[in-house]
């Protein structure tokens, strides 16, 4: 499949950028194509990657809030995800895809449960995901078994969708939940099948103090001396990260996904340390986390959000400017997936995003890289393009009726069922 986007501007300058067989092949030349998309009085951008979301969480958007973390999980989201099914998973997943599509989103990291069923939204939706089946064992050898056993089902049904869009990972959720010896088998799988790695690290004081507790080492020092950090690994958060830490994930290869929204919200009471983090080479993304924790998908808010809380963290307003939050939101969540996008040129992947700047956010243009990441249109509008079969999305979208209508009402019916 062909998809010509006509008269769009990029880098300033008025051109057109032909697509095919999920590539940009070629900028400047009017071709023909098996799908044009009208460009005029639109910005082409890179699509955005969030790299790390839980996607069905929508479902229990703004439900628990305003609570310290663990009361958060343990008295709220957890009883409530035990009452899931894969139905509710799906439509769950639809309804994050299509607010991800209207919010310029191309390409996501997800872990959570029945991930078949984000792999079949997130196919049909048009979107590149990246989905781990979570894996929480509590320590229990027999529920170990369980969990792998999901996560293999769940990933031989992704691998069996055929998708280049779709690919399976392994998601520990974290070290307070993963025994060590599931942590290695993790690693083990990832060494034999080359599964990505994805895990939450470093998120909050109460995981370091129980870290150091139990095993006598802070938390990547620990992961480290399994032997599970590797430049296949990406973990979400880490907010309490120390200089030996972050010399660790450096030299690994170990990259990070920065959730500035969720950690504000959560009150992870302290900020990433991007300045050393950068200055030490790290691989670093930008993620939203689930919307249960933020409450949207709106990476172009999470730009904003993380640069001013790192300028804020640091007490100093050169950190993260918007050109570099933009690209968190792009190329470093490309690279961190290991993937060729997150820039528009030839040979890269098609995922791109088409914004109107008619609007009076982002107007005047004296830095567009700034307006993106600062003072863009908090309704996103345009078309999504990733390119390939049902690759093209435009707003408001095929089917947004029927998402909303079946995923609308499904929390309230799912506080009241019984588990």
């Amino acid at each position: 499949m062909s998809v010509l986007l006509r008269d769009v501007e990029l880098d300033g300058q008025v051109t057109h950028i032909y697509i095919e067989d999920n590539r940009i092949t070629e900028i400047g030349k009017a071709r023909e194509a098996d799908v044009v998309v009208e460009g005029k009085g639109k910005i082409a951008l890179p699509g955005l990657v969030n790299l790390h979301t839980h996607s069905p969480m929508v479902l229990l958007r703004g439900f628990g809030d305003d609570l310290a973390l663990q009361q958060w999980l343990e008295s709220r989201i957890w009883p409530q995800e035990a009452k899931l099914t894969p139905d509710d998973i799906y439509w769950g997943a639809k309804l994050a895809c299509l607010e991800m599509i209207k919010t310029g989103t191309t390409t996501f990291l997800d872990m959570y449960f029945h991930m078949d069923q984000v792999a079949r939204a997130a196919k049909e939706m048009g979107l590149r995901a990246f989905l781990a089946e979570g894996i929480i064992d509590l320590g229990v050898p027999s529920r170990a078994d369980a969990q792998f056993k999901a996560a293999d089902e769940a990933n031989r049904k992704i691998e069996a969708l055929r998708s280049p869009r779709i690919r399976p990972v392994l998601g520990p959720h974290t070290l307070y939940t993963v025994s060590e010896a599931s942590l290695r088998r993790c690693r083990e799988i990832a060494d034999k099948k080359g599964y990505l790695l994805h895990t939450h690290l470093s998120e909050t004081k109460r995981e370091v103090d129980d870290s150091i507790a139990q095993h006598g080492l802070r938390p990547a020092a620990y992961l480290d001396k399994l032997g599970f950090l590797a430049k296949d690994v990406i973990v979400a958060h880490g907010c309490w990260l120390d200089p030996t830490e972050i010399d660790i994930l450096a030299r690994t290869g170990t990259k990070v996904a920065h959730c500035p929204t969720s950690n504000m919200k959560l009150a992870a009471g302290q900020a990433m340390p991007y300045a050393a983090m950068k200055e030490s080479g790290v691989v670093m993304g930008l993620g939203t986390d689930g919307a249960a924790s933020n409450n949207n998908l709106d990476l172009f808010e999470a730009m904003k959000t993380a640069a001013i809380l790192q300028k804020f963290a640091h007490r100093d307003p050169t950190v993260l400017p918007a050109s570099e939050a933009f690209q968190l939101a792009t190329l470093g969540g490309a690279q961190a997936l290991g993937i060729d996008a997150g820039l528009i040129q030839p040979e890269r992947l098609a995922g791109l995003v088409l914004v109107d700047p008619r609007r009076p956010e982002p107007t005047p243009r004296h830095h567009h890289p700034r307006h993106w990441g600062d003072a863009a249109p908090r309704h996103r509008r345009g078309t999504l393009v990733c390119g390939g079969p049902g690759g093209t999305k435009g707003r408001p979208g095929e089917g947004e009726a029927g998402v909303l209508g079946q995923a609308g009402p499904g929390p309230r019916r799912l506080v009241t069922r019984e588990a």
